[in-house]
C-alpha cells in the first residue's frame, strides 16, 4: 500500500508515465475526465500531454491501453494542438492497437483515426494506414483496410484520396489471407459506390473469379450517388445543411451539392500511374522508321503501339516521335502503316491528354488530308486518332486547319471533315461554341449541303444539325437565312437525332463535365458552361476575341463593345430573325400602292398630292400626317404610303414647307409602321438628296435615323453612303458623313461594315471640299472610339498632312469611352435582351476589323536555309537569320498564322548562350504577336511556354524583355491557353528563384482580371506552396502576393485541401497565410455591365490592342518594357481591376473612375489590421523600420493597402507626382469625418503612408500631411481610440524627425501633433520615442525634443520619465554640454522644469556633472523664478480632460494656458488600466485670494469662475435614490411558490450588460429588502447577489465608464441603485452576516476602486455617489460577520501590496478600513473566530516578513499589523496564544514570537518601543548624552542622508539636531565627503529652514502627485516636511486644526454643529461643473464648509499626519514648489474680503 500512496500524490501527467500499470490506469482515467472538462480547446493544459498521447495508445498493459485509448480519443477530439500528434499516434494505433485481441481496442483505434481525419489530418492518417498494409501481421492489414473503408464511407471520396488506395488494391486481392481478401473486397465495393466505373480499369488485371464476385456486388449497389455523412471541422456549414436534410426527410434536396459533385470528381485516368515510354523506345527506332523496307518500319511502329497502349503516359518531349508518326501518316505509301501510325497517335493523345495539345496543330492537317484514303480500316484509324487528338485541344485551336481542308476537292476529305466537325461539336457547349466559331464553320458547311456528292451533303447536314442542337436555334438561325425549307427541315431532323457528349454523361470513367475536360478537352468556363453572364473574352474564343479578360487595360475606347457583351451564342441577332420576315417584302406596283393608300387616307388627300398649288399640297400633307398618326401599326401599308409621298413631284418638291412636312411623315411611318428595307429603298435616295439642304436637312436626317431604327443602322448606313458618294454634291456627302457620326453614337457600332465605310471615307478624305474632309475625319474619330488603334492602319499611306489631322482627331478621343447606345436596341429583339444582341453584334465588328487587315502569307519565305541559319553554330550567322526574320515580319506587317518551321527554330534560340540573341528572339516573338494577332494562340504551347522559361534568366534585362513578350502575347491570346494543361505548373515547379518570382508576379497581375480560369490552375497550387517557403525572400513575397488571386478563382476550400500533402509545420504556416489571404481576397471581376459604355475589368476586345498607345500595361513595341515588371506586379488586384484604366492614372478620369469615386475610400476588412500586426510580428512582412524608405517598403505598403483603400485613391497616393499626393490628402481630409471606422481600421497603413511623405522634399505635401494629422488625432481622441504599439512605433519616430525641420511653421505643427498624440498614446511611451530623438545629429531636432520632454514632465509629472527618472535625467543632462547653444538652453530649461516639479532630488538623479555644466545648471535654477501655480495645476490633471472647446469654464478656472489642457490625458489608465488619483486639493476649492483682495468693495458680477456648491446636504443623512421602475417587477407576493428561482433570475439580471435591465432587477430586490416580512426570502442568496453586484461594478468601471456614447446620468442612476440596495442589505444584520469572506473581499475591492475612480468625481452627481459609497463601506464593516470582513480585509491588503499595478491609495484605504475594524474590536472580540484571523495574519507575515515590510515605501502596513496584534493582545491577554491552532507549523511562524514579545512587554509595563526606525523621535537624544553617543547619533543621521531611501528623513533629523545642539560640530562628518555631497546637505538644511521659518505655516497640498512622492523618498513621520509644521518636529494632531477651524467659523458667524461621526473614506475630488453665479456669502459658506469637512477627515480617520491626502489641507515633501499661506494668513485674508464685501 505504501507504493500506492506514493503515486496517488503525483500529478495526472506523471501518473500517465508511471512504471506501475495501476498508476497509469488511474492517470488515464483522470486524464479522460480532465480532457472532457477543459472547455477551451486552446487551453495551455493540452500542451502538457502532447508528448504523452503516443504512450497512451501504445501502453504495454492491455487494461491500461484501453483506458489510454479512451483518453487519447477525448484528447484528439477536444485539443487544439492534437493535430501535431497525428503521425506518431496513428502509427502507434496501427502497430500496437490493431494487433490486440480485444475488439474494443480495435474499435477505439479506428475511432481515433477517424477523429484525426475530422480535425483535418486525413493525409497523414491515410499515409500511416497505407504503411500498415505492408505489415506482416494480417490482423493489422485487415484493421487498416477496415479503417480506410469506414473513413471513405463516412467522409467520402473528396476527403479520402482514392488514388493511393486503388494503387494497392490489386496487391490486397492477391493476399494469401482470406480475411484480407474479404476486407479488400468490401473496400472495393465501397470505392465503387463513390467513383463507379472509374474503378474498373485499375482492377482489370485481378483474378477473374474475384472480378466476377465484385461485379455481382457492384450491381447490387443503389444507383443514387452516395453522400458524405461525417464532416470535417471546417465543413460545419455542410454538416448543418446535411442535418437539415435528414430532418426534412432524408434526401429532400435530391442529393445536395456535395453529393452531386462527388460522383464525377474521380476519373479513371487520374487513378492510374503514369508510365514513362520515351526511354523504352527501341534504340534504333528512329533509324528503323526511316528504313526503306516496310517491314522494318512496321516493327518500329508496333513497338510504339505496344508502349502507347498504357492508358496514362508520363509527360515528356514527344516532339520527335510525333514528327515521325506524322510523316508516316502523311507520306508513307503503305496504307497499313498509315493506319498503324494513326493508332499510335491516338494512343499518345489518349495517354497524354492535354499534354498532347501542343502537338495537335502539327498533326490535324495531315490526318485530315489523309482522309482521301478509301480503305475502311485506315479511315477508322484516322477517325479514332483525330477524335482522340481533338480531346487534347480545343476546337478554337484547330479551327483554322479544319476550315482550310473544307475547300478541298476530294469528296471523301470533305465528308470525313464534316463528320469530324459533327463529332467535335458534340463535345462542345453553347459557351465553347461561340458565334465567332459558328460563323466560319456554318459558312463552310452550307457550301457542302449543296455539294454534288450525297455523302458530303449528309455529313454537312449532320454537322449543322449538331451545331443547332448544341448552340440552339437562336445562335445558328442567322446563318441559315438563305437555306430553303427542305434543307432546313433536314438539318432540324438531324439535330433531333444528335446525342450530346456532355448531356448524357452521369457517371462513368471520364469526367466529362461540360467539355469533357477529363479527356483532355479544356473546359472553357470551368463548371459554368453556358452561363449567360459569363460570356467574356475567355469564352468567346473567336479567332481573335480570346482574352480581353487577361489584359489589364487597353485604351478605354474599346470599352463599349466589350462592356455590352452578352450571352454565348444565344443572343445572336434576334434582329436578323425579325428582319428575315420583312427583308423580302415584294415591291408593289404603283396601282396596288394607290389602292392600299386610298383605303387608309382621305380621298381629298390623294387627289391633292400632285396639285399645282403648293398650299393644297401643304394641306394634303397635313391630312396625310394626321392619318398616319392615327393609324395602327398592323394596318399601316408602309410601302404604299411612301410610294404616295415619292409620287410626282416626290423628292423634287420645290416648296420647302411641303418638303419638310413630307420628310417628317417619312420619319413617322418608319417609326410607327412595320417598315421594310423595300420601303426604305424607295425613300432613301430622296432623303440623301435633301440631307444637304439648309432648310430640310434636319428633317431628312430625322427620317434617316427613323429608317435606321427600323431597318438597322448597318444596312441604312451602307445604302446612304453609297448613294451620297455616287452623286457629286459635296454638301450631301459631308452631311451624310455627319449624320453617320451621330448615328453611330446613338446606335452603337454593332454590325457596321467597316470595309465599305473605309473605302468611302478614303474617297471623302481625297475630296477637294474641306467640309467633306472634315466630316470624314470626324467620322473616323467616332469610329476610333469603337475600333481603337487598328483603325489607323488603313490610312497609313495617306499624305502626312492629312495623317496628322487624323492623329489629332484620334488623340482627342484618346481618353474617352464610347457612349452607350440609346437607339436601335429595343425593336426586333424579341426575347434576346439587349446585351445578347449587342454582344454578338459587337463580336462581328471585332472580327470585321481583324478580317480587314490584309494578312500576308510568309511561310514560303521561311525557307529551310533561313531555318538552318537560325540554328547555325556561329552566333553571327544565327544573328543574320534572326535579322532576316525581323525584316520579313516588318515588311509583311500582318501575317497569316502559318509560319512553317519558324516556331521550332525560334524556340531553340530562346535558350541561346548569347543573351543578345535571346533578347532579339524575344523582340521577334513580340513582333510576331502583333503581326499575327489573336491567331498567335495556336503557338502558345510550342512557343509561348518557352518564353516563360526565359523569365528564369539571371539577367534582369532579359527577364524584363521576356515579361514584355509574354504580356504582348497574352494581350492577343488571352490567358486561357496559358493556364490550360500542366505547362505552367511545370515551369513553376523548377526551383529557379528568378523564374518563380517573375512568373508569380505575372500571375498575380493577370489572375485578378479573369472572370474564370481553367481548372488546371489547381496544378500550380502545390508549387505555389513550395514558393511560400522558398529560401529566396522575393519568391516568398511574390507567392504571398499571388495567393489571394489563386484563391479568388479556386476558392479557399480547394486551396486548403491542397495543403494536405505538406509537412505538418509547413501546413500550419501555409494555412495561416491562406486565412490571411482569405481576408484580403478580391471578388472576381463582374460580368460586363449591360449597355454601358464603360470598360469593365479590362474586357475590351483583344484585337484592338495591337497598336495601343503607351497607356497600356505592357504596351506595344513602342514602350520600353523594363519598368513594367515592377509596375505590373505592384498591386495585383489593385491596379488591374481598374480595367482599361490599367496604370493610366494621369489620364483624364473616365466615367469608370468617376463612378468609383462615389464609394468609400477606406474599405473595412474584418481583422485586417490585426492580421497585419501578426504578420509584422511573425516577420512575414518587413518591419516598418528604415532610415530612408526603400522600394520594397513602398511595394509592401501598396500591397497591404490594395484590399482596404479605394483603387483610385491608392493610385493618387502612390503616384510619382507630388500634386497627386496633395489630391490624395485632400480626399482623405474630406472623408475623415464620414468614414471614421474605415480610417481607424486602416490607421496603421495611413500612418505608414504619411511617414513616407515625411521623406518627400516637397513642403506643400508635408504641410498638408501635418494638417491632416492634426485633424486625424483630434478625431481619434474624440473617439477615445488608443494607438497600438505597432502604429506608434512605425509612425512616431518619423514624426519626430520632422521636429528638426528648418521651417518654423512645420516645427510648430509637429509639436502640436506631438501634443495631441499624448491624448491617444501614453505620455510615458511617447517620452521614450522623444528621448530617442534627442540623439539625432540635427541640432534643431535635439533642442525641440528636449523642450518637448520638459513639457511632458511638466504636464504629467516625473512618472513619464522612462525607463526611470534617474536614467532619463542623466540622458537629458548630457546635452547641457552640447556644442549648440539652443540645445544647451533647451536641456537647461528642461531640467529646471523638472526641478520645479521635483526639487533638489533632481541633483541626486542627475548624478555627476562636470563643474562647468553644474554651475550653468545652478545658475539657471537660481534665475528661474518659481511659478507655483503652473506645475501643480497640471499635475493634478492626471485625469482625462475634454478638449478645450468643450469646457470654457474649465479654462477660466485654470491658470495654466488653455492649450495645455488638450494634452492632459488619463495617462495612468492608458498604461495599466487603473487610474491613480492625484492627491491634491480640487481646483475649485483653491481660493484665488489675490484676485479677491484686489477687488475693492464694489460688488461685480464676475463670479462665474467660482462654482456654487450647496454642501449643506452633505451633512444630511444620505438619501437612497428611489428606483423608478417599480411597475415592472415580477410580483414577489406569490413568492412562496417559486421564490428561489425568481430571485435567482432577478439576481442574474443584476450583472446584465444592459443598464436598464440591471436597474430594474435592483429595484425589484430593493423592494424585497425594504419589507421586513419579505426580506428573509433573500436568505441563502446573499453571496450570489453580492457577486452579481461587484460584477456589475466591474462592468461599469471597465466598460460603461469608458463608453463615450453612454449617458453618464444612466451610470449615476445605476450606481445609486447598487449602493441603495447594498445599504438596505447591510442594515439587515441577519442577511449581512451571510456574506462570505471571498465575496466580501471582492465587494470591498469593488467599492474602494469606485471611491478612487477619478472619472466618477467628474460626473455631476459623482460626489454624492462617493459619499454614499463611504456610508456603505462603514455599514459593511459594522454589519458583516466580523471574522469574515476582517479576514477579507487582510487578504485584500496582502493582494494590494503584492500587486505592482495597485495604487498606494488603494492599500491606504484598505488599511483605514482595518483601523476602523481595530476600533470596533473591543465590542466585537467575542464574536470573532480568532483562530482564523491569526491564521490570516500568519499567512500575511509569511508573505511579508518584517524585513520585507520595512522595505515598503510606506510604513503604514507594518504599523497597521502591529496595531492589530497589539489590540488583540490587549483584549485577550495571554489567552491569545491559545488561538494559534490553525497554524500548521507554529515554530516557523513569526507571529507566535511577535505575540510573545508583545505579551512580555505589556506585562513588564515598560511600553518600550519595538521598532526604533519607525517610531517618532528616534533622533531626539538626551541633552546629557556623552560625546561618543553624539558621534553615534550623527553617524546614524549621516548614514541616513547617504542612503537613497532615507535621505529626506536624515536631513530633517540633522536639522532638528543642529537646532537642539547649536554648538554641535558636524564638520568632521562633512569633510570626508565629496563637494557635491557637502553642497547637497547645505542646500537641504537651507530648504528645511526656509520651509519652517513661518511657525505653524502649512505647506500647500497642491504640490505633488502621489507617484512623485513614492518615487522619491518613503515619507517618515520624523521628516519635518511631512509633519504639519511645528518647529520641534512634534506631531500636531488634527485637533489643533479643528480648534482653529472653530474659531474661524465663529468669526464668520457660522455654527459649529457637529457632523454625524462617520469617516468619509475618500477624497471628494471633483471637476469644475457648469458655472453658476454665486453670492459672496454663498461662496464663503461653500469654502468654509469644505474646509471643515477636510479637517474632520483627519479627526475621524486618525490619519497619520504624513498622508498627502487629496481632500485635506494635506502635506507635501520638501520639494514642493509652492508654499501657500498658512491658516492664519488665510483667515486674515478671508476677513478682509468679508469686510470689503459688506
Amino acid at each position: 500500500m505504501g507504493d500506492d500512496s506514493e503515486w496517488m500524490k503525483l500529478s495526472i501527467d506523471q501518473k500517465c508515465e508511471h512504471k506501475l500499470w495501476k498508476a497509469r490506469v488511474n492517470g488515464y482515467e483522470e486524464a479522460l475526465k480532465l480532457f472532457q472538462k477543459i472547455e477551451d480547446e486552446k487551453s495551455p493544459e493540452w500542451s502538457k500531454y502532447l508528448g504523452l498521447i503516443k504512450k497512451f495508445v501504445t501502453d504495454s498493459n492491455a487494461v491500461a491501453q484501453l483506458k489510454g485509448l479512451e483518453a487519447a480519443l477525448a484528447y484528439v477530439e477536444n485539443a487544439h494542438v492534437a493535430g501535431k500528434t497525428t503521425g506518431e499516434v496513428t502509427s502507434g494505433v496501427v502497430n500496437k492497437v490493431f494487433n490486440q485481441p480485444k475488439a474494443r481496442a480495435k474499435e477505439l483505434g479506428i475511432d481515433i483515426c477517424l477523429m484525426y481525419i475530422e480535425i483535418e489530418k486525413g493525409e497523414p492518417v491515410q499515409e500511416e494506414l497505407l504503411k500498415g498494409l505492408d505489415n506482416k501481421n494480417p490482423k493489422i492489414i485487415v484493421a487498416c483496410i477496415e479503417t480506410l473503408r469506414k473513413a471513405l464511407s463516412e467522409y467520402g471520396s473528396k476527403i479520402i484520396s482514392l488514388k493511393p488506395i486503388i494503387k494497392v488494391l490489386p496487391k490486397l486481392f492477391e493476399s494469401r489471407e482470406k480475411a484480407v481478401r474479404d476486407e479488400a473486397k468490401l473496400l472495393a465495393v465501397e470505392i465503387y459506390r463513390w467513383i463507379r466505373d472509374a474503378l474498373r480499369p485499375p482492377l482489370q488485371n485481378i483474378n477473374s473469379v474475384q472480378l466476377k464476385e465484385l461485379e455481382e456486388e457492384w450491381v447490387k449497389l443503389p444507383p443514387t450517388a452516395p453522400k458524405q455523412t461525417r464532416f470535417l471541422r471546417s465543413q460545419q456549414e455542410l454538416k448543418a445543411k446535411f442535418e437539415q436534410q435528414q430532418a426534412a426527410g432524408g434526401d429532400a434536396d435530391g442529393g445536395g451539392d456535395d453529393g452531386d459533385e462527388a460522383v464525377p470528381q474521380v476519373d479513371a485516368y487520374e487513378l492510374l500511374e503514369a508510365v514513362e515510354i520515351l526511354s523504352k523506345l527501341p534504340k534504333d527506332f528512329y533509324d528503323k522508321i526511316e528504313a526503306k523496307k516496310w517491314q522494318e518500319r512496321k516493327e518500329a511502329l508496333e513497338a510504339v503501339e505496344m508502349l502507347v497502349k498504357n492508358p496514362k503516359l508520363e509527360a515528356g518531349d514527344y516532339a520527335d516521335l510525333v514528327k515521325v508518326l506524322k510523316k508516316v501518316v502523311g507520306k508513307d505509301t503503305n496504307v497499313m502503316l498509315v493506319a498503324l501510325a494513326a493508332k499510335c497517335l491516338a494512343g499518345l493523345a489518349t495517354g497524354l491528354r492535354k499534354k498532347f495539345g501542343q502537338y495537335a496543330g502539327q498533326v490535324v492537317p495531315t490526318i485530315l488530308e489523309k482522309f482521301k484514303e478509301k480503305k475502311p480500316q485506315v479511315v477508322q484509324a484516322l477517325q479514332e486518332a483525330i477524335d482522340a487528338i481533338f480531346l487534347t485541344t480545343t476546337l478554337q485551336n484547330v479551327s483554322e486547319d479544319i476550315l482550310a481542308v473544307m475547300d478541298n476537292k476530294n469528296p471523301t476529305i470533305k465528308q470525313q471533315t464534316s463528320l469530324f466537325i459533327a463529332r467535335s461539336f458534340r463535345h462542345c457547349t453553347p459557351s465553347s461554341l461561340p458565334k465567332s466559331l459558328l460563323k466560319p464553320f456554318c459558312a463552310a458547311l452550307l457550301k457542302h449541303i449543296n455539294d454534288s456528292a450525297p455523302e458530303v451533303r449528309d455529313a454537312a447536314f449532320e454537322a449543322l444539325g449538331t451545331a443547332l442542337k448544341v448552340a440552339g436555334e437562336k445562335a445558328v438561325n442567322p446563318f441559315l437565312t438563305d437555306v430553303d425549307k427542305l434543307k432546313l427541315d433536314r438539318i432540324k431532323e438531324c439535330a433531333e437525332k444528335v446525342e450530346l457528349a456532355y448531356g448524357k454523361i452521369t457517371s462513368g470513367g471520364a469526367d466529362k463535365k461540360e467539355c469533357k475536360p477529363a479527356a483532355g478537352k479544356t473546359l472553357v468556363l470551368s463548371g459554368a458552361a453556358g452561363d449567360k453572364d459569363t460570356k467574356d473574352a475567355s469564352v468567346k474564343s473567336g479567332p481573335l476575341k480570346k482574352a480581353p479578360a487577361a489584359k489589364s487595360g487597353g485604351p478605354p475606347k474599346k470599352g463599349k463593345p466589350a462592356a455590352a457583351g452578352g450571352t454565348g451564342g444565344a443572343g445572336t441577332k434576334g434582329k436578323k430573325g425579325s428582319e428575315t420576315k420583312e427583308i423580302f417584302e415584294p415591291e408593289l406596283s404603283i396601282e396596288v400602292c394607290e389602292e392600299r393608300a386610298s383605303s387608309v387616307l382621305p380621298a381629298s388627300c390623294i387627289q391633292q398630292l400632285d396639285s399645282g398649288n403648293w398650299k393644297e399640297r401643304l394641306a394634303c400633307m397635313e391630312e396625310f400626317q394626321k392619318a398616319v398618326e392615327l393609324m395602327e401599326r398592323s394596318e399601316m401599308p408602309c410601302q404604299a404610303l411612301v410610294r404616295m409621298l415619292a409620287k410626282k413631284p416626290g423628292w423634287k418638291e420645290t416648296n420647302f414647307q411641303v418638303m419638310q412636312m413630307k420628310l417628317h411623315i417619312v420619319a413617322l411611318i418608319a417609326q410607327k409602321g412595320n417598315f421594310s428595307k423595300t420601303s426604305a429603298q424607295i425613300v432613301l435616295d430622296g432623303l440623301v438628296d435633301k440631307i444637304g439642304d439648309v432648310k430640310c436637312g434636319s428633317n431628312a436626317k430625322e427620317a434617316m435615323t427613323a429608317i435606321a431604327e427600323a431597318c438597322l443602322l448597318p444596312w441604312t448606313a451602307e445604302q446612304a453612303m453609297s448613294m451620297a458618294f455616287s452623286q457629286k454634291n459635296p454638301k450631301n456627302q459631308s452631311e451624310t458623313l455627319n449624320w453617320l457620326s451621330n448615328a453611330i453614337k446613338e446606335f452603337g457600332f454593332s454590325g457596321l461594315n467597316v470595309k465599305a465605310f473605309i473605302s468611302n471615307v478614303k474617297t471623302a478624305l481625297a475630296a477637294t471640299n474641306p467640309a467633306v474632309r472634315t466630316a470624314a475625319i470626324t467620322l473616323l474619330g467616332v469610329m476610333y472610339l469603337y475600333v481603337g488603334p487598328p483603325l489607323r492602319m488603313f490610312f497609313e499611306d495617306e499624305k502626312p498632312a492629312l495623317l496628322s489631322q487624323i492623329d489629332a482627331e484620334f488623340e482627342k478621343m484618346q481618353g474617352q469611352t464610347a457612349p452607350a447606345p440609346t437607339r436601335g436596341t429595343s425593336r426586333h429583339i424579341g426575347g434576346s435582351g439587349d446585351d445578347g444582341e449587342e454582344g454578338d453584334e459587337q463580336e462581328d465588328i471585332g472580327n470585321d476589323v481583324v478580317d480587314l487587315l490584309p494578312r500576308t502569307e510568309i511561310s514560303d519565305k521561311i525557307t529551310s536555309e533561313l531555318v538552318s541559319k537560325i540554328g547555325d553554330k556561329n552566333w553571327k550567322i544565327r544573328k543574320e537569320g534572326l535579322d532576316e526574320v525581323t525584316s520579313i515580319i516588318n515588311d509583311a506587317k500582318f501575317i497569316e498564322p502559318n509560319i512553317g518551321e519558324l516556331p521550332a527554330a525560334l524556340k531553340c534560340r530562346l535558350n541561346d548562350s548569347n543573351k543578345i540573341l535571346v533578347q532579339q528572339t524575344l523582340s521577334i516573338l513580340q513582333q510576331l504577336a502583333m503581326a499575327m494577332g489573336p491567331n498567335i494562340r495556336q503557338h502558345v504551347k510550342n512557343l509561348g511556354i518557352p518564353i516563360i522559361t526565359v523569365l528564369g534568366d539571371s539577367k534582369n534585362n532579359v527577364r524584363a524583355a521576356a515579361l514584355a513578350t509574354v504580356n504582348a502575347w497574352t494581350e492577343q491570346t488571352g490567358m486561357k491557353e496559358w493556364l490550360e494543361g500542366e505547362d505552367l505548373s511545370e515551369e513553376l515547379k523548377k526551383e529557379n528563384p528568378f523564374l518563380r518570382q517573375e512568373l508569380l508576379g505575372w500571375l498575380a497581375d493577370k489572375l485578378p482580371t479573369l472572370r474564370s480560369v481553367p481548372s488546371d490552375l489547381l496544378l500550380c497550387v502545390p508549387h505555389l506552396y513550395s514558393c511560400l517557403e522558398d529560401r529566396n525572400g522575393d519568391v516568398r513575397k511574390k507567392a504571398q502576393d499571388a495567393l489571394p488571386f489563386f484563391m479568388m478563382h479556386l476558392g479557399f476550400e480547394k486551396m486548403a485541401k491542397a495543403t494536405g500533402k505538406l509537412k505538418p509545420t509547413s501546413k500550419d504556416q501555409v494555412l495561416a497565410m491562406l486565412e490571411k489571404a482569405k481576408a484580403i481576397m478580391p471578388a472576381k471581376p463582374a460580368a460586363p455591365a449591360k449597355a454601358s459604355s464603360r470598360v469593365v475589368g479590362g474586357t475590351a476586345p483583344a484585337k484592338f490592342q495591337s497598336a495601343s498607345a503607351p497607356t497600356e500595361d505592357s504596351g506595344s513595341n513602342t514602350m520600353e518594357p523594363k519598368p513594367d515588371p515592377k509596375k505590373a506586379k505592384v498591386g495585383g488586384a489593385t491596379s488591374k481591376a481598374k480595367g482599361a484604366q490599367g496604370k493610366k492614372v494621369p489620364s483624364k478620369p473616365n466615367l469608370k473612375e468617376d463612378d468609383d469615386k462615389s464609394g468609400p475610400v477606406f474599405i473595412m476588412v474584418p481583422n485586417g489590421k490585426e492580421q497585419r500586426m501578426k504578420d509584422e510580428k511573425g516577420l512575414k512582412v518587413l518591419k516598418w523600420n528604415f532610415t530612408t524608405p526603400r522600394d520594397e517598403y513602398i511595394e509592401q505598403l501598396k500591397t497591404q493597402m490594395s484590399s482596404c483603400v479605394a483603387r483610385w485613391l491608392q493610385d493618387e497616393m502612390f503616384h510619382t507626382d507630388f500634386q497627386h499626393h496633395n489630391k490624395a490628402l485632400a480626399v482623405m481630409v474630406e472623408h475623415l469625418e464620414s468614414e471614421k471606422d474605415g480610417v481607424i481600421s486602416c490607421l496603421d497603413l495611413i500612418l505608414k503612408w504619411l511617414t513616407l511623405r515625411f521623406f518627400d522634399t516637397n513642403t506643400s505635401v508635408l504641410m498638408k500631411a501635418l494638417e491632416y494629422l492634426k485633424l486625424l488625432f483630434t478625431l481619434l481622441s474624440q473617439e477615445e481610440y488608443h494607438l497600438t504599439e505597432n502604429e506608434a512605433s512605425s509612425f512616431i519616430p518619423y514624426l519626430i524627425l520632422k521636429v528638426g525641420e528648418s521651417k518654423d511653421v512645420i516645427r510648430r505643427d509637429v509639436r502640436t501633433i506631438l501634443n495631441r498624440l499624448c491624448l491617444i498614446y501614453p505620455a510615458s511611451k511617447m517620452f521614450t520615442f522623444i528621448m530617442e530623438g534627442t540623439k539625432s545629429k540635427n541640432s534643431k531636432q535635439r533642442a525641440e525634443c528636449l523642450e518637448e520632454l520638459g513639457c511632458l514632465v511638466e504636464s504629467y509629472g516625473m512618472n513619464v520619465c522612462q525607463p526611470t527618472p534617474g536614467k532619463a535625467l542623466k540622458e537629458m543632462a548630457i546635452h547641457i554640454g552640447d556644442r549648440d547653444n539652443t540645445v544647451r538652453n533647451a536641456a537647461l530649461n528642461t531640467i529646471v522644469t523638472v526641478y520645479n516639479v521635483h526639487g533638489d532630488q533632481v541633483f541626486k538623479l542627475i548624478g555627476n556633472l562636470s563643474e562647468k555644466d553644474m554651475s550653468m545648471l545652478e545658475e539657471r535654477i537660481k534665475r528661474s523664478a518659481k511659478r507655483p501655480a503652473a506645475a501643480p495645476v497640471r499635475q493634478a490633471e492626471e485625469k482625462p480632460q475634454r478638449p478645450p472647446s468643450t469646457n470654457t469654464n474649465a479654462n477660466m478656472l485654470r491658470k495654466g494656458p488653455p492649450e495645455d489642457m488638450s494634452s492632459r490625458f488619463n495617462q495612468a489608465r492608458n498604461m495599466s488600466g487603473h487610474a491613480e488619483t492625484a492627491h491634491t486639493v480640487p481646483r475649485e476649492f483653491q481660493l484665488d485670494l489675490d484676485e479677491i483682495e484686489n477687488d475693492n468693495g464694489t460688488v461685480r458680477c464676475e463670479m462665474p469662475a467660482l462654482v456654487q456648491h450647496k454642501l449643506d446636504d452633505i451633512f444630511e443623512p444620505v438619501l437612497i435614490p428611489e428606483p423608478k421602475i417599480r411597475a415592472m417587477s415580477p410580483h414577489f407576493d406569490d413568492m412562496h411558490s417559486n421564490t428561489a428561482s425568481t430571485i435567482n433570475f432577478v439576481i442574474s439580471q443584476v450583472a446584465s450588460g444592459d443598464i436598464n435591465t440591471s436597474i430594474q432587477a435592483l429595484a425589484q430586490i430593493d423592494e424585497v429588502l425594504r419589507q421586513d416580512d419579505k426580506a428573509e426570502a433573500m436568505s441563502g442568496h446573499i453571496d450570489q447577489f453580492l457577486i452579481a453586484t461587484f460584477m456589475q461594478l466591474r462592468l461599469i468601471y471597465n466598460t460603461h465608464m469608458a463608453d463615450e456614447k453612454l449617458d453618464k446620468d444612466e451610470i449615476v442612476k445605476l450606481y445609486s441603485c447598487i449602493i441603495g440596495n447594498m445599504i438596505s442589505l447591510f442594515q439587515i444584520e441577519s442577511l449581512a452576516r451571510e456574506a462570505s469572506t471571498g465575496v466580501l473581499k471582492d465587494l470591498m475591492h469593488g467599492l474602494i476602486t469606485l471611491m478612487l475612480d477619478s472619472r466618477v468625481e467628474d460626473l455631476e452627481e459623482g460626489q454624492q455617489v462617493i459619499r454614499s459609497v463611504n456610508l456603505l463601506v462603514v455599514k459593511v464593516l459594522e454589519k458583516s460577520d466580523q471574522t469574515n470582513i476582517l479576514s477579507a480585509l487582510l487578504v485584500l491588503l496582502q493582494d494590494s501590496l503584492l500587486a505592482t499595478a495597485s495604487s498606494p491609495k488603494f492599500s491606504e484605504l484598505v488599511m483605514k478600513c482595518l483601523w476602523r475594524m481595530v476600533r470596533l474590536l473591543p465590542e466585537t472580540i467575542n464574536n470573532i473566530n480568532l483562530d482564523r484571523i491569526l491564521l490570516d495574519i500568519h499567512i500575511f507575515m509569511k508573505v511579508f516578513p518584517k524585513e520585507k515590510l520595512k522595505q515598503c515605501k510606506s510604513e503604514f502596513p507594518i504599523r497597521t499589523l502591529k496595531t492589530l496584534l497589539h489590540t488583540l493582545c490587549k483584549l485577550k491577554g495571554p489567552k491569545i496564544l491559545d488561538h494559534l491552532t490553525m497554524i500548521e507549523n507554529k515554530n516557523e511562524s513569526e507571529l507566535e514570537a511577535h505575540l510573545c514579545r508583545v505579551m512580555k512587554h505589556s506585562i513588564d509595563q515598560t511600553g518600550s518601543k519595538t521598532d526604533k526606525e519607525t517610531e517618532k523621535g528616534a533622533s531626539r537624544t538626551d541633552e546629557k548624552s556623552s560625546k561618543a553617543k553624539v558621534n553615534d547619533i550623527l553617524a546614524e543621521i549621516f548614514k541616513k542622508i547617504g542612503s537613497k531611501e532615507n535621505t529626506k528623513e536624515g536631513l530633517a533629523e540633522l536639522y532638528e539636531y543642529k537646532k537642539k545642539y547649536s554648538d554641535a560640530d558636524i564638520e568632521p562628518f562633512l569633510k570626508n565627503s565629496s563637494q557635491f555631497f557637502q553642497s547637497y546637505v547645505e542646500r537641504g538644511l537651507r530648504l528645511i529652514e526656509m520651509e519652517r521659518e513661518g511657525k505653524g505655516r502649512v505647506p500647500s497640498s497642491t504640490g505633488i502627485s502621489p507617484q512623485t512622492e513614492v518615487a522619491c523618498v518613503p515619507t517618515s513621520t520624523i521628516t519635518v516636511s511631512s509633519s504639519i509644521g511645528n518647529t520641534n518636529g512634534e506631531e500636531v494632531g488634527p485637533s489643533v486644526y479643528l480648534e482653529r477651524l472653530k474659531i474661524l467659523r465663529q468669526r464668520c458667524g457660522l455654527d459649529n454643529a457637529k457632523q454625524e461621526d462617520r469617516p468619509p473614506l475618500t477624497s471628494l475630488l471633483s471637476k469644475p461643473t457648469a458655472p453658476t453665479v454665486a453670492s459672496s456669502t454663498d461662496m464663503l459658506h461653500s469654502k468654509l464648509s469644505q474646509l471643515r469637512e477636510s479637517r474632520e477627515h483627519y479627526q475621524h480617520l486618525d490619519l497619520d499626519s504624513n498622508q498627502t491626502h487629496s481632500s485635506g489641507i494635506g502635506t507635501t515633501t520638501s520639494s514642493s514648489s509652492s508654499t501657500a499661506a498658512n491658516i492664519d494668513d488665510l483667515k486674515k485674508r478671508l476677513e478682509r474680503i468679508k469686510s470689503s464685501r459688506k
